[in-house]
């Protein structure tokens, strides 16, 4: 996504008879005595406000995982820091996507100072981005980016890069299989279950570990094929046909975003005799893949005995997993900083500040650098 400056605020933080945008509802009294000048047209603050005044609506994915909860605690650290006030809302699952784009109505219809938006789905708020737009309301991404978002209704998105972490997950479970796909007489099975197929985070992060798998076996002369959800099996290049392949990746998406409907798929993968490793995407469909291992039993650290899993994001079932070993690993975000810089940007917004996308990092963890400094204090519950 383009870089949005303040260039594009056309006027969204204008003091005069403005509803809506940075110092929404300002007026032109005059200042106290020794306050600064009063905000331009080219979209300063009203300084007769103070940052304790803005307000801003935050629209999360769903409140089902902690990695959420985590993303709040942040909200909460800017809130306090900055002083201003946030409210903060979410739909109970994030396949709930018409439930989440109502609550964008709403937050849009409180005339906030700015919102920050994680998109269920990139396409759904396509509309009420431009409804935001054209009440001079900034909008900052986070967690998920919104690709066709309207021009200049976007200001700034706060991710992850998707793609190199789901790159991470290819790298480690392809160093820890490599030996058994050589040695391999007939085709191995490498499966991947997606919560879904439509979040912009999600999808770039399965075509990420999809994409990094196949250049990896590509180098060592094997053939690829990727078969199962249609949605990821067309977006991926430089396959050939399930019969030609040495490696079979299976893309799963259960038809709704639960831990329960991630098993089933898991599970489905996970019995087929040739399948050596399976990566869950997101803490909720690592979660499913650990639930179907619960009856199954068959994942582990031993490539000749055990499929090989690692998962991603954290929370106290992937952590303890990870330890134990029935995950090789996991890949973390930093889901927490992502919620915080996404108020610390909207707050420079309404200050005339100019802002950038930023990305935040992600990390592999398994069981010998779970406590490193730089790991820990992303590893949620």
């Amino acid at each position: 996504m383009k870089k949005k400056v303040l260039a594009v605020l056309l006027g969204g933080c204008m003091v005069v008879g403005m509803l809506a945008g940075c110092g929404g509802g300002g007026d032109d009294a005059k200042k106290d005595e020794g306050a600064k000048t009063e905000a331009t047209d080219e979209g300063k603050k009203d300084e007769s406000k103070g940052g304790g005044d803005y307000h801003f609506e935050v629209v999360v994915k769903s409140f089902q995982s902690s990695y959420w909860q985590a993303a709040v605690q942040g909200i909460e650290q800017a809130e306090e820091e900055l002083g201003v006030t946030t409210n903060t809302t979410g739909p109970n699952a994030e396949s709930d996507i018409a439930d989440q784009v109502n609550m964008l109505n709403n937050a849009i219809n409180q005339a906030p100072d700015g919102i920050a938006l994680a998109a269920c789905d990139q396409n759904s708020v396509i509309e009420s981005l431009q409804t935001a737009l054209d009440k001079g309301i900034p909008v900052v991404c986070f967690d998920s980016g919104v690709p066709d978002a309207p021009e200049g209704s976007v200001y700034a998105t706060v991710v992850t890069n998707n793609g190199a972490a789901g790159a991470i997950a290819a790298d480690k479970i392809y160093e820890a299989v490599k030996d058994k796909i050589a040695n391999a007489k007939e085709p191995v099975r490498v499966g991947e279950v997606n919560q879904d197929a439509t979040s912009a985070n999600i999808t770039e992060r399965g075509l990420g570990f999809i994409n990094r798998f196949i250049e990896l076996a590509e180098a060592d002369g094997k053939k690829c094929a990727v078969v199962g959800n249609d949605y990821y099996k067309n977006l991926v290049e430089g396959t050939v046909a399930e019969g030609e392949a040495d490696i079979i990746i299976e893309v799963a998406v259960p038809a709704q975003t639960t831990v329960e409907l991630c098993s089933t798929e898991a599970a489905n993968i996970m019995n087929k005799e040739d399948t050596i490793a399976i990566f869950g995407s997101n803490q909720v469909s690592a979660e499913g893949v650990l639930t179907a291992n619960n009856n199954l039993n068959v994942l582990g650290s031993d490539p000749e005995k055990n499929i090989i899993a690692a998962g991603f994001d954290a929370g106290s079932v992937i952590k303890a997993a990870v330890k134990d070993g029935t995950l090789l690993g996991a890949v973390t975000q930093s889901p927490l900083m992502q919620g915080k810089i996404s108020i610390e940007t909207l707050y420079k917004i309404c200050e005339g500040e100019e802002v950038s996308d930023v990305e935040t990092d992600g990390y592999w963890y398994d069981s010998t650098n779970m406590e490193d400094p730089e790991i820990s204090p992303n590893l949620y519950d």
